[in-house]
């Protein structure tokens, strides 16, 4: 199978440490959604990523669908997310929490490289709603004592916040800095492991 998408994309990122941590081999198509539109088209008509291609063809797209599916090949005993109960809900509060956040600051992004004369409203709105979102989770995480969110062993909600982070820190450093010392703790603790440090892509710089 292979995903396409490149690691510069907080969603693109979380499905591949998934894939790294699952220990299942994927081939990687680092292609643009801008400059490799036609080739994403291909496989995903709404030309997004992540997209994973499975080996007999059929693409899967949305990181949360994708991930689904990883867990129900890998198992209940590995799978990095409850199948049921207020574990589960727990963790996919939190992940629905870190997805919003990424989605926000990648509009963000677009905002300032598309636009000629950014839309003030539109960024202040962005801007307060990823405020909010870190100061409800770096309380959330503050009040955690165990090395992951939900325990000692990394779930998909621990991978969805680091990636969510390192690109709202990258891409907007003025919205998170030393003021969430336990979300940037949890980051470090991710960005330790060898599957974060193999699968990460600069952001670039934006052009202007």
């Amino acid at each position: 199978m292979f995903l396409i998408g490149q690691y510069d994309s907080p969603f693109v990122r979380r499905t591949a440490i998934a894939l790294r941590l699952y220990g299942l081999p994927f081939e990687h198509k680092p292609w643009s959604t801008f400059g490799d539109a036609e080739k994403v088209a291909a496989y995903n008509p709404v030309q997004r990523v992540p997209t994973l291609v499975l080996d007999d063809g059929q693409a899967l797209i949305e990181s949360s669908a994708i991930l689904d599916y990883l867990d129900e090949l890998v198992g209940p005993e590995r799978a990095m997310l409850a199948r049921s109960g207020v574990e589960r809900r727990r963790h996919l509060r939190i992940m629905a929490l870190a997805t919003g956040l990424a989605d926000k600051a990648v509009s963000l992004v677009y905002e300032r490289v598309l636009r000629k004369e950014q839309l003030k409203l539109w960024v202040e709105r962005c801007e307060g709603q990823i405020s909010r979102v870190l100061a409800v989770l770096e309380q959330e995480r503050a009040a955690v004592q165990t090395p992951y969110w939900l325990g000692d062993r990394i779930g998909h909600a621990d991978i969805a916040v680091a990636c969510a982070l390192r690109f709202t820190g990258e891409a907007h450093p003025h919205l998170f800095d030393v003021r969430y010392p336990a979300l940037q703790a949890h980051v470090a603790r991710c960005e330790a492991l060898p599957p974060f440090q193999e699968i990460a892509q600069p952001l670039a710089p934006p052009k202007g």
